[in-house]
C-alpha cells in the first residue's frame, strides 16, 4: 500500500493535519501566531545543526525549537522588551544564523528549497512512522494539559486560583508546538508550517461553539486541505507544500462565503 510515493504523501499529510488542528486552535485562541512563526523559522538552525552533527533532522529541529521557546520565556521575565519585539529578534536571528551555518558547511549539499517549502512527495515509510508516533505522543500530551491550558487561555488568574498550574501548561504547550514543527518540517517546510497550524483552525472557528468541536473540525479542515492540495499539485504540476496551504486558504475563503450566506439567510428569516 505504501509503495507508491503519492500514497505515502497522502498518509503523511493526513497524519500531520490531524495533529496540527487542535494545537492550531490554541494558537488562535491565545493569539500566538507570531510565536508559531518564530519557532518555525528557528527550525532551519535545527536542520543545519542536525546535518553538522550527523543526527536526525527532527531531533535537531525539536532541540532548537525548545531552546528558542525557553529563551523567549527567559527574556520575557526581564520585561525590558515587549513579547512581539522579542519574537521578531529571535525569529529573524535564528533564521539568519541557520542560513549562515548552512552556507559554511560547504562539504554538505543542502536542498534549502525542500526544507523551506517542504517535499512531502519524498517522505519514506520511516518518516510516516515518526509522524504518527510523534503525533500520538503530542495528542496524548495535549489531552493531559487540555483542562489547565484551556483555563489559562480563558483566564490565567482563575487558573491560578484553581491551582491548575498555568505556567506548567504553557511550557508544555510550547514543547508540543516544537514537536509538531519537528515532525511537519518535511511536509510543508519551514515557511509554511505556521499556515497549516493556523488556517484550518481559523476556518473551524466560524462553525463551532465548543473547544472540542473546534479542535476536531480544524483537523478535518486540515485533512481536506491536504487531500485537495496533493491532488491539485498532481494535476497542475505545482509544488506540493504550497499547494496544500493554498488549498487550506481556499477552504477558509469558502467558509467565509458560507458564513455570509447563512448569516443573510438567518437575517431574512427573522424579518419574516
Amino acid at each position: 500500500m505504501l509503495d507508491d510515493f503519492f500514497t505515502r504523501a497522502m498518509v503523511a499529510g493526513i497524519g500531520v493535519a490531524l495533529v496540527a488542528g487542535p494545537l492550531g486552535c490554541f494558537i488562535i485562541w491565545r493569539r500566538m501566531a507570531y510565536f508559531g512563526d518564530t519557532i518555525a523559522h528557528s527550525a532551519l538552525l535545527g536542520v543545519a545543526l542536525a546535518l553538522l552533527l550527523d543526527t536526525h533532522v527532527m531531533l535537531g529541529v525539536f532541540a532548537v525549537s525548545v531552546a528558542v521557546a525557553l529563551a523567549l520565556l527567559g527574556l520575557q521575565r526581564f520585561g525590558a522588551l515587549s513579547s512581539d519585539t522579542l519574537l521578531g529578534i529571535l525569529s529573524h536571528s535564528a533564521l539568519a544564523l541557520g542560513l549562515v551555518v548552512v552556507a559554511l558547511m560547504t562539504w554538505i549539499r543542502v536542498d534549502l528549497m525542500a526544507y523551506l517549502f517542504g517535499d512531502i512527495l519524498a517522505v519514506s515509510k520511516l518518516d510516516i512512522a515518526l509522524i504518527y508516533a510523534g503525533g500520538v505522543a503530542v495528542m496524548a500530551g495535549l489531552a493531559v494539559i487540555w483542562r489547565p491550558l484551556l483555563a489559562a487561555t480563558a483566564s490565567p488568574d482563575l487558573a491560578h486560583a484553581e491551582g491548575l498550574g498555568p505556567e506548567r501548561a504553557n511550557l508544555a504547550f510550547m514543547l508540543l508546538i516544537a514537536a509538531v514543527i519537528a515532525i511537519t518540517i518535511k511536509i510543508v517546510g519551514i515557511l509554511l508550517i505556521t499556515a497549516l497550524l493556523i488556517i484550518p483552525a481559523a476556518t473551524a472557528r466560524r462553525f463551532c461553539v465548543t473547544p472540542e468541536t473546534m479542535a476536531v473540525t480544524a483537523s478535518l479542515c486540515g485533512v481536506v486541505a491536504v487531500i485537495a492540495g496533493l491532488f491539485g499539485s498532481l494535476k497542475l504540476d505545482t509544488p506540493s507544500g504550497p499547494s496544500i496551504v493554498a488549498a487550506a486558504m481556499a477552504v477558509f475563503l469558502l467558509s467565509l462565503v458560507v458564513s455570509v450566506l447563512v448569516s443573510r439567510g438567518a437575517n431574512a428569516s427573522s424579518r419574516w
